[in-house]
């Protein structure tokens, strides 16, 4: 297995971030459950704190680190939610913090994080590029890098999406989530693999951040060009550990076209009255466009962002007027 991770560790991470992060909202989609024949409930990260379900893992990571390890100060690199979500967290907990961001990063996300005090490097032309100089500035500065995928704490706190959702919805059959680097996805698949192996887990991206698709459909890790995407959130490879999270959470994966984001941002927006962001977007825009067959209701698609460029949203609502 991916993780050690059990679904008491996400009970705990619930209680250590309780009060900081908030509870969001299940909300059901009357057009999307006629869609699927069957009801269909949005689960709207877009209302976390950072606007997106980002600050749940930075919560319970910075939680987890000892008072003196903390006062040395962290490192991350991010697409940009991340580092929303351990800025936030390193100013609650009073820890400097560093953060490396690609410069094609939005700047709703670069301005947030300078906007919680952390200190913001986008220098790098990728997000892949941003992780190198994060990791070389961790190790040159004797500080811990949070990787916004990996660790059992950060998993721990991305998971408890799911324990509120079963919370909720206890009859849960599907869950539609976006993958990129598989934090969300190995999170909530830690702790419904254990208590609710029925629930069948469907995987959303975009072509052009297809790292987990390809690779799972070839058997081994498959590098990716590094091409403009609507879903900023979700871009970068993967590393063998992502490809096993891949492997034991996932029941099926679908890509989506830039356009097919694209337009459900904007029925998002006028439909469901939301600001979503691409990556957000891509688990409503597979059952919107039928690339799960045979969805299994009650389901839920986890709405993980809101955070887009003002002038890229208003775009894409006048390119797609319905």
């Amino acid at each position: 297995m991916y993780s050690d991770l059990r679904p008491i560790d996400v009970y705990q991470a619930a209680e250590r971030i309780r009060g900081v992060a908030v509870r969001t909202p299940l909300r059901r989609s009357a057009a999307l459950s006629a869609r699927a024949g069957g009801d269909v409930f949005l689960k709207l990260e877009t209302e976390q704190v950072t606007g997106s379900f980002k600050l749940r893992g930075a919560l319970n990571t910075l939680a987890s680190l000892g008072p003196d390890v903390r006062r040395r100060g962290v490192v991350a690199s991010s697409a940009g939610n991340h580092g929303l979500g351990v800025a936030f967290a390193a100013r609650h907990h009073g820890a400097p913090a560093t953060l490396f961001v690609p410069s094609t990063a939005p700047q709703v996300k670069k301005d947030g994080i300078a906007a919680l005090g952390a200190h913001v490097d986008d220098s790098a032309p990728d997000y892949d590029a941003a992780m190198v100089l994060a990791k070389r500035h961790a190790a040159e500065h004797d500080v811990p890098f949070i990787n916004p995928c990996l660790g059992d704490p950060l998993l721990a706190g991305q998971g408890t999406v799911a324990l509120e959702i079963v919370e909720e919805l206890p009859g849960l059959a599907s869950l539609v989530v976006c993958v990129g680097g598989g934090g969300l996805l190995g999170g909530v698949g830690c702790f419904l693999r254990p208590i609710a192996p029925h629930v069948r887990i469907h995987g959303a991206q975009s072509v052009n951040t297809a790292a987990m698709a390809r690779s799972l459909a070839a058997g081994r890790l498959v590098e990716i060009p590094s091409v403009p995407t609507l879903a900023d959130g979700l871009a970068g490879q993967i590393d063998d550990e992502a490809l096993e999270i891949g492997r034991h959470a996932l029941d099926s994966i679908a890509t989506l076209e830039e356009d097919e984001i694209g337009e459900t941002i904007a029925w998002l927006a006028r439909e469901e009255g939301l600001v979503v962001e691409g990556a957000g977007a891509v688990a409503v825009a597979a059952i919107r466009h039928g690339r799960i067959p045979h969805l299994r209701t009650p389901a839920v698609a986890i709405v993980s962002g809101r955070n887009i460029d003002r002038a890229r949203h208003d775009a894409l609502l006048a390119a797609h007027r319905g």
